[in-house]
């Protein structure tokens, strides 16, 4: 009987951790997000917890990457006094609405892996996140809270905004000559980026996600990637080509050379065969006379007397 209920309670666990897997890998809303984390901070409210006082939310190990942590207030005093959460400064004069007594803050810290799911909820075109996405909701915080469905709280900050400090966790810190955008992801699915009122600060003045962005840098051509073996076949063809056309050179050259030896023979047989002869001394030209018998003359010619 006892083996059967440890089989059983090993199946129930497999169970649910594959619903959990399925669960987190089927995310792909950032409203589905805070949804489920707002479920697992509410399963880990503990009333006796003092008031004011920030602790850290555990999620299931399919959400590594996300970090959250909440803190409960007293609506009136967090209206006096303001608070500090993580990387959320609230000045004094911050109201929740509607607040009958207590308000459940909720900061998420998504990382940059899980930050990634706003790129498919929202048109960031041109711009690139240099840090995590960063999350300030509120919720009720009554008594039953941990037996009823939470709901969701207005954070309105009028006369002082909310401060919002990226010094610790953006990538911005690193890169010189360069200052990011704080973007802000409306409910509506619309981004509103706005300048940075000191190094990596943010302001705002209602609840939301906040974020860093640059504009992204042009994208360069991507060069195809040639396999070895064309590489070796391309660089053999070329090689046997140039060697054919060396050999088709020096072969002109010599025929040349050949041609050039034969016309100065050919021209040489013709001076000599001229009617002014013409031989070659040498490199020289120069004529010759022909030989020729001398017409044979009488030394004593008789001439007879006349009678």
């Amino acid at each position: 009987m006892g083996s059967l209920f440890s089989l059983t309670l090993i199946i129930l666990s497999w169970a649910s951790l594959l619903s959990m897997k399925t669960e987190a890998e089927g995310i792909r809303s950032a409203r589905l997000l805070d949804l489920l984390i707002r479920d697992y901070t509410i399963k880990s409210f503990d009333r006796h917890l003092r008031t004011g006082i920030v602790h850290t939310v555990h999620l299931p190990a399919n959400f590594s990457g996300i970090k959250v942590d909440t803190a409960r207030f007293r609506c009136g005093s967090l209206h006096r006094y303001g608070a500090q959460v993580k990387e959320f400064h609230l000045g004094s004069g911050v109201t929740v609405q509607p607040c009958a007594e207590r308000v459940m803050v909720v900061r998420q810290n998504f990382g940059y892996n899980w930050s990634s799911i706003y790129y498919a909820n929202y048109d960031l075109s041109g711009y690139q996140l240099v840090s995590p996405v960063l999350g300030l909701l509120a919720y009720n915080a009554g008594t039953d809270v941990s037996l009823g469905s939470p709901f969701q709280l207005g954070i309105l900050a009028r006369e002082k905004p909310i401060k919002i400090d990226f010094s610790n966790i953006t990538k911005a810190s690193n890169m010189t000559g360069i200052r990011p955008l704080c973007a802000s992801f409306e409910g509506d699915g619309k981004v509103t980026l706005k300048n940075q009122v000191s190094r990596n600060v943010c302001v705002a003045t209602r609840h939301g996600h906040f974020g860093l962005v640059i504009e992204s840098p042009p994208s360069m051509p991507v060069r195809k990637k040639i396999s070895r073996w064309k590489v070796v076949v391309g660089s053999s063809i070329g090689a046997a080509l140039g060697a054919f056309l060396l050999v088709l050179l020096l072969v002109a050259m010599f025929v040349k050379v050949k041609k050039k030896a034969r016309m100065k023979e050919l021209e040489r047989r013709a001076y000599e065969e001229e009617a002014l002869q013409v031989s070659m001394v040498g490199h020289i030209r120069a004529p010759t006379a022909s030989v020729t018998r001398t017409k044979p003359t009488l030394e004593h010619e008789y001439i007879p007397y006349p009678s």
